[in-house]
Order: C-alpha cells, then sequence, then structure tokens
C-alpha cells in the first residue's frame, strides 16, 4: 500500500459506523466529513457525498474507504 494518512484502526471504526443500520448517504457522507475534519482536513459536501456513495457502492471496502479519504482530504 501507498503511504497512508488513516491508520487501520481509525478506518476499521469508520467503516463500523458506516455499516450501523439505518444510516442513508447523507449521513454517510456526514461521517466521513466528521472524520475528516476530526484530523485536520477539510472536506467539501459535495466530494463526502460522492465519495460516500462509492463507499457504499463498494460494500465499505477498507481499500476503497481509504482511497476515498485520502482523495478528498483537503489539507487545512
Amino acid at each position: 500500500m501507498m503511504d497512508e494518512k488513516f491508520n487501520v484502526t481509525e478506518l476499521a471504526a469508520l467503516r463500523s459506523d458506516l455499516l450501523q443500520g439505518g444510516i442513508d448517504s447523507r449521513e454517510a457522507a456526514e461521517l466521513l466529513q466528521v472524520f475528516l475534519m476530526g484530523r485536520g482536513y477539510g472536506v467539501s459536501q459535495e466530494a463526502a457525498r460522492d465519495a460516500a456513495s462509492r463507499v457504499e457502492g463498494s460494500g465499505c471496502s477498507l481499500e476503497v474507504i481509504q482511497k476515498e479519504l485520502e482523495t478528498i482530504a483537503l489539507v487545512m
């Protein structure tokens, strides 16, 4: 794997949150935003929504979550 910004433990916790029953795409996007903001990154709402759709489409694969977060994270 490439040099990741987020460790596996953080990603696994996020994945667990995303897999909670009853979470819709909007809430998944908010989870991605909160995750990134809590680590000092910015993210646009639109990018978070698009990423949430791709993550959900992958079945919340850790590799896809990692890739999407690294793609949408904006350095503050």
